[in-house]
């Protein structure tokens, strides 16, 4: 930002001095020139004068003399013709007396009574010169002409060096605009540049170096100012909410544990007839449980950041298929994995594993026995863009299924199929979406061929970079991502969550 300010700040400036350095500069060379050929062409008039009384009196021997005075005094070369053109004498030695230079241009025309005045090259030097060539009569008859010569390496030295001269003040105007331009951008720059690490670190959660509210110019002190005053406040916010997470885990978990203790007591103090009220009591309860869990879990996931990080995703897939195998086996489901070769995709520690879980689980509740669950992987390019290749987990079951618009409400809190069992939180799906975008990906529900559903998991693929090098910071931590596996399906499974259930919708 620095440097653009500047750079308009000199383009101003240096066009301003184009505009007034490059006229006066033409102005003055052409009017030196026109003041230099006027005052040639006086000195030649006079002389002229001069030699036409010299040849009046009959005096043509003093011309030589004359010319050379003249010649010296003003550095010029000084030839005098008479009135039919022939050369009386020439200081250059050039032309030999009693030469015809009738046919030169400029004699021609002073022969004719009239000056001519101009420049040209000069052959023997190479140079350009300014001649002046007048004729010299006191009436309507020439008697003579004069030709002045002048070099006008002189004369243009004196014209650059007055560009020279231009062109110094031209830049140490722009330097000290520059300098000057500089002190004014940072002290615009300094006071965004701190409001920009500002932002930056409460994007990461917390502000270690809040903006200074006594510098820059007004509008910006009211700017940081009043982004302290939010910052602040959002931070306030973010502590108590988290605050609240933690509390009430622990807060809810004593009555909700007392409670069961209670109930599982009144058991064997209850009739035969009201066993079935009380299984269903402690089984509510259990939802409950499970469901402050989950809650908690997605609200601390919610207010922490982390960088994803490269994991091998079909290693981490094989994995989870061995543990929920044992599960599965109990309601005589097979679960079948197909991996594609190595995938590696970013995510946040902790989260792909979960994500497995909650899928498999939603899965395991919908599959009639006999059927089995698919896990692949796979890789799918992205048409059109430079960006790596997505990697795919499909978790695909024989299920039911589900209709389109029960597929786009699935990923809402609380929400369950019409025939869903009572078991359920709601909290699953919504979970897995969280996780998934935490590690910058998405998740969809697709109707599986033959029947079922087919949950798509995409993440971005690593393509051998490093998890420093990974441009999207995810909305989670460590703590969050161990909450949430104490909130994890297979504990549910593990405490016999999944036996002895009906097939239903999931979530």
């Amino acid at each position: 930002m620095t440097r653009r300010i500047l750079l308009s700040h000199l383009s101003l400036i240096l066009l301003v001095l184009l505009s007034l350095e490059v006229p006066f500069g033409i102005l003055y060379s052409h009017s030196e020139l026109s003041r230099f050929s006027h005052t040639a062409q006086q000195g030649a008039m006079t002389l002229a004068e001069v030699c036409e009384d010299k040849m009046e009196h009959g005096l043509t021997a003093d011309l030589p003399e004359l010319a050379r005075a003249y010649g010296q005094r003003t550095g010029s070369r000084v030839l005098v013709a008479d009135r039919n053109g022939a050369a009386l004498t020439d200081t250059t030695a050039r032309a030999p007396l009693g030469r015809d230079l009738s046919a030169e241009p400029d004699i021609s025309t002073a022969l004719r009574d009239q000056p001519a005045v101009g420049t040209r090259s000069d052959p023997s030097t190479g140079g350009e010169v300014l001649f002046a060539t007048v004729p010299g009569g006191s009436d309507a008859a020439v008697a003579c002409v004069v030709r002045t010569v002048y070099a006008l390496g002189p004369l243009k030295a004196k014209v650059h060096a007055t560009w020279l001269a231009l062109t110094a003040v031209g830049l140490g105007v722009l330097v000290a605009v520059s300098l000057i331009g500089f002190a004014l951008a940072r002290s615009i720059t300094r006071p965004v540049q701190a409001l920009e690490r500002a932002t930056a670190q409460l994007a990461e959660g917390r502000i270690t170096d809040p903006p200074a509210t006594d510098h820059g110019p007004p509008e910006l002190r009211r700017l940081a100012a009043s982004f302290t005053t939010t910052a602040t406040r959002l931070q306030h916010l973010l502590q108590a909410q988290q605050a609240f997470a933690s509390e009430a885990s622990h807060q809810l978990k004593t009555p909700l544990t007392s409670l069961r203790l209670r109930l599982e007591n009144f058991e064997p103090h209850l009739a035969p007839c009201a066993q079935d009220s009380l299984d269903k009591a402690l089984g509510e309860l259990e939802r409950l449980s499970r469901m402050v869990q989950g809650l908690l879990a997605l609200a601390r996931l919610e207010n922490s950041a982390i960088r994803p990080e490269a994991v091998d995703l079909n290693a981490v897939v094989a994995d989870r298929a061995a543990i929920w195998t044992a599960f599965a086996d109990e309601q005589q489901v097979g679960i079948v994995f197909s991996g594609a070769t190595a995938v590696r995709v970013w995510a946040v520690p902790g989260a792909l594993e979960q994500i497995i879980d909650n899928l498999l689980s939603n899965a395991l509740r919908v599959s009639p026995p006999g059927t089995a669950i698919t896990l692949a992987t796979a890789t799918a390019p992205r048409e059109g863009s430079r960006t790596p290749p997505m990697g795919e987990l499909h978790v695909i079951d024989q299920g039911p299924g589900m209709t389109e618009a029960e597929r786009h409400r699935a990923f809402d809190r609380f929400w369950r199929a019409a025939d869903a069992d009572h078991d359920g939180t709601g909290l699953g799906l919504p979970m897995v979406r969280q996780l998934t975008h935490a590690s910058g990906g998405e998740v969809t529900l697709e109707a599986a061929p033959g029947g079922g559903l087919d949950a798509v998991v995409r993440l971005r693929c690593a393509a051998g970079r490093t998890h420093r090098e990974h441009p999207d910071v995810a909305v989670t931590d460590t703590f969050a991502c161990r909450s949430v596996w104490s909130y994890g399906s297979l504990q549910c499974a593990a405490r016999g969550g999944l036996r002895g259930r009906e097939p239903g919708a999931r979530k």
